[in-house]
């Protein structure tokens, strides 16, 4: 056996779509989005993408990267992912160092990766100096077959629209994003002032579906949003959910997140997914209202540099 890690080339490009996709089936990863990912990284991330490579098969993946946005100067992360048919052979310990060098070398103070919640992985990450700092839940909604709640009367004032309907002036719903994101639980702290740059990865992301996207508008203003990406056949993606503060209590989130469900359903989409952090305890029991069932659930870890 021939075990090898290398940097990602565009001929990769299927193959790490079918190992991630693999490892993490409630993920949404198209060979568009890799692309896309890779060509208009931020040139202060230091972004590298690796693979390993058995006896000439691609078997693993990994990102990895600065967090150039950060507040904290030297933040980083990784993203191994091993084939589950080619697990314990040590290619994820070659992807990681690798990875962690490239970081090293780049300024990185503190590395923060995402591990499976099960024994194998945690202990996988534990022995190679990470240790745990919060858990996140991937949840599941059987659009196909499930339920939805029905849509409500909207309350005076309120309006549903969609991201499409802002294309030309998309500042309102960078605001609220901005706004929602720092009050998320995370272990990096980000500075979410760059417009140009939420316009670059974000808003042109080509997973992001604005017609599927609903934007609440309260009193003419933005007061809340889902974020819908999408694989282009059956698979959907919750990427954010967020009510801005002034407008929080009201089931604004709710409001936005049936719209956009029912929007996916009728357009032929079966699998709905989405996360939270464990500690999320309101976007947790929005979720169990809509009928989404835990079915994965990932630890964050950190690993420091002295």
């Amino acid at each position: 056996m021939t075990l090898i890690v290398r940097d990602f080339t565009p001929a990769d490009t299927d193959a790490w779509v079918r190992v991630r996709r693999a490892a993490l089936p409630f993920m949404v990863t198209t060979p568009e989005s890799v692309a896309f990912e890779r060509a208009t990284a931020h040139p202060d991330k230091k972004m590298r993408m690796l693979v390993a490579e058995e006896d000439g098969e691609l078997i693993g993946t990994a990102f990895a990267g600065i967090a150039y946005d950060s507040t904290e100067p030297g933040q980083a992360f990784v993203t191994p992912q091993i084939h589950p048919g080619h697990r314990t052979r040590g290619a994820g310990s070659l992807l990681l160092r690798a990875a962690e060098e490239h970081l090293r070398a780049e300024g990185a103070t503190a590395v923060y990766a995402w591990v499976v919640d099960t024994p194998e992985s945690r202990a996988f990450a534990e022995h190679r100096g990470y240790r745990p700092t919060r858990p996140m839940h991937f949840q599941r909604l059987d659009l196909a077959n499930g339920r939805l709640p029905p849509r409500q009367p909207l309350p005076a004032g309120v309006e549903l629209h969609t991201a499409a309907d802002f294309r030309d002036d998309p500042r309102p719903v960078f605001e609220a994003d901005a706004e929602t994101t720092v009050d998320e639980p995370s272990d990096i702290s980000t500075d979410f002032t760059d417009y140009e740059d939420w316009i670059s990865h974000t808003w042109n992301h080509p997973l992001l579906d604005h017609g599927l996207s609903t934007v609440v508008v309260a009193d003419g203003r933005v007061a809340a949003f889902t974020a819908a990406q999408t694989d282009g056949l059956t698979r959907y993606w919750s990427g954010m959910t967020g009510t801005v503060r002034a407008h929080r209590g009201r089931g604004f989130a709710k409001l936005a997140k049936n719209d956009s469900l029912h929007l996916a359903r009728s357009a032929g989409y079966t699998d709905a997914y989405t996360s939270n952090d464990a500690d999320n305890l309101p976007m947790l029991a929005v979720n169990r209202w809509f009928g989404y069932e835990i079915c994965a659930s990932e630890v964050r870890h950190v690993r420091t540099f002295g």
